[in-house]
């Protein structure tokens, strides 16, 4: 599936919430979401622009391929693929075994809302501060993707330049590690 979405640091996460509460989105919930990014022993991710995640987000966990970024939108986009799975830690064992390593942590608090035909969320990235994210739910439903998600940034009164880089990469950017810097 293909991920659109418009990311943006944010000075006042209470502002947007207001909103969201005003224009009577749906709160899905808060959570809790712990990820490991890994990297394959076959090729680097960060110099693919691809990135494989386990999120942990409050026990239920979830395997993450996203694909590199095209470049043909004002937004991020990119290919997405998810799968639930029992166990982050037995995941992550799993892939240790086959060569993957660790790359690096991102946590966040996030609430998720429901908003007309997108999923809003406000995150709270330890080490980076606070972002909202903008993401709809079916791009083909739309004509104009980008568009339609600008106009609900609008909307929200999200303002600033779209973030194209993914926490991880704001986040190894911010505190490198030792090493290649990798997605």
């Amino acid at each position: 599936m293909l991920e659109i979405e418009l990311k943006a640091r944010v000075s006042d996460l209470q502002a947007i919430r207001e909103r969201l509460i005003a224009l009577q989105a749906d709160l899905e919930g808060r959570v809790h979401e712990h990820d490991l990014y890994l990297n394959a022993p076959h090729r680097d991710f960060a110099e693919t622009d691809e990135a494989l995640r386990i999120r942990d987000a409050s026990g239920k966990c979830t395997v993450t391929y996203k694909g590199a970024k095209r470049r043909n939108f004002h937004l991020k986009a990119r290919e997405e693929y998810n799968c639930d799975v029992a166990s982050g830690k037995t995941m992550g064992s799993i892939f240790a075994s086959l060569g993957f390593r660790e790359v690096a942590e991102v946590k966040k608090w996030r609430e998720y809302y429901h908003f007309r035909d997108a999923t809003i969320c406000l995150d709270q990235v330890e080490g980076l501060g606070e972002f909202v994210e903008i993401e709809l739910s079916d791009p083909d439903s739309v004509d104009d993707p980008a568009g339609h998600v600008a106009m609900l940034a609008e909307e929200l009164g999200v303002t600033g330049e779209p973030i194209l880089s993914s926490y991880l990469e704001l986040l190894l950017s911010a505190h490198p590690v030792s090493g290649s810097e990798e997605r």
